[in-house]
């Protein structure tokens, strides 16, 4: 039976790539965020050009899905490298971000609480 995924695991596994490759002494935080900015942006490529329509129908031509599958993981695996590193937790990074934009941006109608945290 495989593991689950989830963050941990695919860390590790990251982890574990790179230390059989001896890949550690470049994954500098400043290696790992410039390789996420041309990942990202590789990503970007893929919808430079198209239409809003078009880009919501991406995914229904089965070599360009392919491309922008590869190049989520791509950024995905940079960040959850990075996030390794720096010692960031990503999903408790993520909950404290909603956590604050729930505060920033309320809902149309609500009084937004005070900003004092």
């Amino acid at each position: 039976m495989t593991e689950p995924l989830d963050v941990a695991v695919l860390q590790r596994r990251l982890v574990e790539f790179a230390a059989a490759r001896d890949w550690q002494p470049y994954h500098t935080p400043k290696n790992l965020v410039s390789a996420l900015g041309v990942e990202a942006a590789e990503l970007q490529e893929i919808f430079q050009w198209l239409t809003p329509e078009q880009s919501a129908r991406v995914m229904d031509d089965a070599g360009t899905a392919a491309r922008v599958r590869d190049e989520v993981a791509d950024v995905l695996a940079y960040l959850l490298q990075l996030c390794e590193v720096l010692g960031v937790d990503p999903l408790a990074a993520l909950d404290a971000k909603i956590d604050r934009n729930e505060r920033r941006f309320p809902r149309p109608g609500e009084v937004p609480p005070p900003l004092s945290e």
